[in-house]
């Protein structure tokens, strides 16, 4: 073999085998889903329904129902996820705590847990009968709550699960912006007469800026992809009040067999993240 023949075959041996891999278990699961989200399975063949199961989703009210019950776990739980992440990242990051190598991974520790785990825990925590919850509030004079018998009461407590276990992951992606800003310009404006909380707004928001978008881009796309809490929790339950997209998307694709809709769906979803990102990163963009 020639060397210019080895020169030209050495990059197809190197990345052959990802290519072979990416095929196999990326670009082939992406193509039949196409297919699939075209057609109905039946008896293990896939029959040609063209666009039927993207009308029949987009005319479903219970798929429009999890769409909602997403949107408002978003826009309620991720703005105060933020702020709690922003206010950690600011304290482990302060020069008068100490042990902060301590406290950080304290704070890290919760994302570390599995998901089926600390889901059973709070299903336990706030347990109607005999759950930690409850018994606090019984101690305050206040009667036990059936969490998850009632919608308002069920979406809060996923929320409250899912800031606990992503606060501090957010928090450590916040305290590596902070890291980052130079001590310089706090310095120039403590000597220009600004207070912590007009160093704050003037400086540390915008440098931090970048990262403190990427934290709201991770915990937007990662909750409309929502389906763990909600699966273990309430099953989306009660009446369908915490029933998320996902969530519907894999009832429907396993346990009514209809994986052409949940394959549609999916696609809508992934479309509707790919609108929402494009909209968030063309509002949000320097001049």
């Amino acid at each position: 073999m020639g060397y210019k023949l080895k020169q030209k075959l050495a990059p197809v041996i190197f990345i052959g085998p990802f290519l072979i891999v990416f095929a196999i278990f990326m670009l082939y699961p992406i193509l039949y889903s196409i297919v699939l989200s075209l057609g109905k399975y039946r008896a293990g063949n896939i029959v040609f329904v063209g666009l039927k199961n993207y009308q029949y989703l987009l005319t479903e009210g219970l798929f429009y129902k999890s769409l909602l019950n997403t949107f408002i776990i978003l826009i309620i739980q991720v703005p105060c996820m933020t702020v709690l992440a922003l206010i950690f990242g600011c304290l482990l990051n302060s020069a008068i705590v100490k042990g902060k190598g301590l406290f950080r991974m304290f704070t890290f520790m919760p994302v570390l847990i599995d998901a089926v785990s600390y889901s059973v825990v709070f299903s336990l925590l706030f347990s109607e009968n005999g759950g930690f919850v409850n018994n606090i509030l019984n101690v305050f004079g206040i009667s036990s709550q059936n969490w998850f018998s009632s919608g308002p009461l069920a979406i809060s407590v996923i929320m409250i699960a899912l800031t606990w276990r992503w606060t501090g992951y957010n928090s450590v992606i916040m305290l590596s912006g902070l890291q980052n800003i130079s001590n310089d310009l706090y310095e120039a404006a403590s000597i220009d007469g600004a207070n912590t909380f007009v160093k704050f707004w003037k400086i540390t928001i915008p440098q931090l800026k970048p990262v403190l978008l990427f934290s709201i881009f991770n915990s937007i796309n990662g909750t409309l992809q929502l389906f763990t809490e909600p699966n273990l929790l309430t099953s989306g339950g009660p009446a369908n009040s915490t029933m998320t997209a996902v969530l519907y998307l894999y009832k429907v694709g396993f346990k009514q067999f209809n994986f052409g809709i949940a394959s549609a769906g999916s696609y809508i979803l992934a479309i509707l993240i790919a609108v929402l990102t494009f909209i968030q990163l063309h509002v949000t963009k320097e001049d």
